[in-house]
């Protein structure tokens, strides 16, 4: 059986946690909300993944902090967040901060959240019914290719 934990912080309408809800009621993995831990022992996990809001174009600094300080060298990492407007750059910082760490990145999804952030406030914000039900089997989907490219791995690693 594959160890998984997701390190997340979700603030603004909880999008993110959603998600993660979501793929806990699929899947048994460890949640570990990276506003209220500053730090974990990830060593016994086999798959870590670290899911976000965006904030400034990138995951919450309280989630690539947690990465920097907490991640053990060579694991396997995915990342997931919610946002706006989709950009896969958002990921561009988190995806530095694993690499200096040696990690295998196994895939990323983003969809959008429901965002009252600055001027959006104004008009009752945007995407307000995301992330939806479809957006979370989505999510579900994107967790189930990620155990199943770890599975192959392994297989193929014996």
């Amino acid at each position: 059986m594959i160890n998984i934990a997701i390190v997340y912080t979700s603030l603004h309408h909880k999008n993110t946690e959603r998600l993660i809800n979501g793929i806990k009621n699929r899947y048994d993995i460890t949640l570990i909300d990276a506003s209220a831990n500053k730090k974990a022992d990830l060593n016994n996990y086999d798959i870590i993944g670290f899911a976000s809001g965006i904030e400034y174009g990138k995951f919450y600094n309280c989630v690539e902090k947690f990465l920097n300080n907490n991640l053990p060298e060579n694991k396997k990492v995915f990342f997931i967040y919610t946002c706006a407007k989709d950009n896969p750059r958002f990921t561009d910082s988190i995806k530095n901060a694993s690499s200096k760490k040696k990690a295998t990145i196994l895939g990323q999804f983003g969809c959008k959240g429901y965002n009252t952030y600055g001027p959006l406030k104004l008009i009752g914000g945007i995407n307000r019914t995301h992330p939806d039900d479809t957006d979370v089997k989505q999510a579900i989907t994107f967790i189930t290719s990620v155990i199943e490219k770890m599975n192959c791995q392994t297989k193929c690693n014996t």
